[in-house]
């Protein structure tokens, strides 16, 4: 009764995560064989690391980020570039004849000229190529005029010549209509793009996978909007295109696990050995070195390109278009190994062809467990009988220790006993008895 009640408790056990972590290996001596290292089972992806069986957590993680990123975009909102809201954009070399510009003296002498203060006053780039950018709302002509007369006379910007000149001072409008028809046509492409991925997924593998894989790039797009919106970043035209370029290399990566996640459940129903998790939990560890290769191969360009961006030819476009790649592709790798693959095999499990085949590999461990714990208790029985044998028998604890008869010396006639082990004469049968 107690071994039942075990049996049913380990059942439901199972039942909840269905991936299970595989027992350590044992020696011949009974020992525990020793665990390799994290970078050795990383490495090697022989399953080790619990991803599939242990979704419940990660599902709640990723919840609550989404959750955070959805809040900050609510009630912070974006700080949008003036693309989409429009201004006056005025620049001037940050180096001058009276040395270099200091970004508060700048907003001094653009409130004490035009009598409010401007938007933002940033230095872009390094060195002798960088630049100062002012942006505020929209300013007339006059009142540009006015404010590129006080910034000469206060700073003295130098031409390319090496000259003071006012041509140094440069100045731009920008409407925000501009801004509203790139992010129009952004969405276009964005709608057109998860179309094509959509069926081309459902084509190549099932439709279960491009749920979960449309899933997935929604969870990307509202973690990076989330992220910009949390930190601060500026929008611009150019974050829009870099979230565009995101969604590619998160599909990749998500198609990377997907196709092996395939290959391992493929006729997986026909065999006992592991359920749909545990194939599916296998495949993600087997992918996990070329997820991480491919994110680090990603990131070395991203880098160089905001190297560049800053510190060489301060172009602020580079840099924005950097930074989104950048928090792309770290949310991009996060949700393909912790979130599309547990959600794939979610759904997948709902299916009656995996919930009867998880009941069956269930029942096949349940039986064999069954029979080991019955040879245990065999084998413990005739050691316990063996050992009262020993120590309570007629010929008492000498009996053990008794030695075994003489073998006959090499070459002697071998002498035929006079009667059996079970006490009948040796020699011809008795044919008294019928």
């Amino acid at each position: 009764m107690a071994r039942h009640e075990k049996t049913d408790t380990s059942a439901a056990a199972e039942t909840t995560s269905t991936a299970v972590e595989a027992p350590a290996l044992k020696t011949q001596s009974g020992d525990t064989a020793p665990q390799h290292g994290f970078f050795v089972r990383l490495y090697t992806g022989t399953g080790a690391f619990e991803v599939v069986g242990r979704r419940k957590l990660w599902f709640t993680v990723s919840g609550l980020i989404v959750a955070v990123c959805v809040a900050s975009m609510i009630f912070r909102g974006f700080t949008f570039g003036i693309d989409f809201e429009g201004g006056t954009r005025v620049s001037m070399p940050a180096v001058t004849a009276t040395g270099p510009v200091s970004v508060e003296r700048v907003e001094e002498v653009f409130s004490d000229t035009l009598g409010t203060a401007p938007d933002s006053v940033v230095v872009v780039g390094s060195g002798d190529s960088a630049t100062v950018q002012i942006r505020s709302e929209h300013l007339t002509n006059d009142q540009i005029e006015e404010l590129r007369t006080a910034l000469f006379d206060e700073f003295q910007p130098r031409a390319p010549d090496g000259q003071p000149s006012r041509q140094a001072i440069s100045d731009s409008a920008v409407s925000e209509t501009w801004g509203g028809e790139i992010t129009k046509k952004a969405l276009i492409a964005l709608v057109v793009f998860l179309v094509i991925a959509t069926a081309y997924i459902t084509v190549r593998y099932e439709r279960y996978m491009a749920a979960a894989a449309m899933a997935a790039l929604g969870f990307d797009l509202v973690v990076t909007a989330g992220v910009y919106s949390i930190v601060g970043f500026e929008v611009t035209p150019a974050t829009v295109i870099g979230l565009l370029t995101i969604l590619g290399f998160s599909l990749y990566d998500t198609v990377i696990v997907f196709d092996k996640v395939e290959e391992n459940t493929h006729g997986f129903e026909h065999t006992t050995r592991r359920t749909f998790a545990e194939h599916a939990n296998l495949a993600v560890n087997q992918t996990f070195m070329r997820s991480i290769n491919t994110s680090l191969i990603s990131v070395l360009p991203i880098a160089a390109l905001m190297v560049v961006a800053v510190w060489l030819l301060g172009v602020g476009t580079l840099m924005d278009l950097a930074l989104v790649q950048l928090v792309g592709v770290v949310v991009g790798t996060y949700s393909s190994i912790f979130f599309a693959t547990p959600l794939l095999v979610s759904l997948r499990e709902r299916t009656e062809v995996v919930r009867n085949h998880t009941k069956r590999v269930l029942r096949r461990r349940e039986g064999a467990a069954a029979k080991a714990d019955a040879a245990d208790d065999e084998d413990a029985d005739d050691t316990a009988e063996s050992t009262a044998v020993a120590s309570t028998g007629p010929a008492g604890p000498a009996a053990v220790a008794a030695p075994a008869p003489d073998k006959p010396a090499p070459g002697a006639r071998p002498v035929r006993p006079e009667r059996s082990r079970t006490g009948r004469p040796s020699g011809k049968r008795d044919t008294r008895r019928r």
